[in-house]
């Protein structure tokens, strides 16, 4: 680690280490012990004559034209990505046309991966939330028997003005007739019950009365939960991972330019 000081220096300070070393190890001094102080002795600074060489040694310096260059062809690297991303971006039909009609508001912000459906029925708050998923491709599906659309998870929740309510933890799945299925209800008295790790989810929807269970999906009904919403939140899962993606490919080139 000092093979930059002069011949000199390194036996001078060889020789300093050794013997100390030797004369600790005499002393019974434990072995792990004597070589720990050798170490803090290789780490002190020298002696003037050999301060003065080792202050005469210049630093290497970092090749920053080499970053700078290596910086330039990610971005322009990113630069054709974002070209081809964009031209082949076209959002679905049915996204714009559920928004123009449905009684709910979309809400959701750049860079944030939650989103989230809202309306209000009586003193009532309704909030479908889910976050995007990563795309897939319908035509490579199709070729393989058996593969099904990754289902959007998606919690309903319906709230008082006090921050009681409920929520529902459900998924969507494919088919016509029925569009999700409910995994557990949960109920609280208010917003910090609500967002407690410890507080109780509810039990297992399927272990519920049938008849129960028909009145859960006959109430979600009435809230505006259909198979119309479940098609939205699944292409808005698929459509807002591609528009974070070029967000991620555009704060990344502004970065590196």
């Amino acid at each position: 680690s000092r093979q930059w000081l002069p011949e000199k220096c390194r036996r001078k300070l060889y020789h300093s280490q050794t013997t100390l070393a030797s004369k600790m190890a005499a002393f019974g001094v434990p072995a792990r012990q004597v070589m720990r102080h050798a170490a803090v002795l290789a780490s002190r600074p020298l002696g003037s004559t050999c301060r003065v060489a080792a202050q005469q040694t210049p630093l290497a310096r970092l090749p920053l034209r080499g970053f700078s260059s290596a910086g330039g062809k990610v971005a322009k690297a990113i630069s054709a990505e974002i070209k081809h991303e964009e031209e082949q971006y076209e959002q679905a039909k049915e996204i714009k046309a559920f928004l123009k009609n449905s009684s709910f508001k979309l809400v959701e912000k750049d860079g944030d991966v939650n989103m989230a459906l809202e309306r209000e029925i009586g003193d009532k708050t309704v909030r479908i939330e889910w976050q995007l998923t990563s795309p897939f491709d319908p035509e490579a599906m199709g070729e393989q028997e058996g593969v099904e659309q990754e289902a959007t998870e998606v919690a309903i929740s319906i709230e008082n003005k006090n921050g009681a309510g409920m929520t529902f933890y459900c998924s969507t799945q494919t088919g016509e007739d029925h569009r999700y299925v409910i995994g557990m209800v949960k109920s609280y008295t208010s917003a910090e019950e609500k967002d407690s790790l410890s507080s109780y989810n509810g039990p297992e929807f399927e272990d519920l009365d049938d008849k129960l269970q028909e009145a859960f999906d006959e109430y979600l009904a009435e809230l505006g939960m259909n198979s119309e919403v479940c098609d939205f939140i699944d292409a808005m899962a698929v459509d807002k991972e591609q528009r974070e993606y070029v967000r991620w490919l555009k704060t990344t080139q502004k970065f590196l330019e």
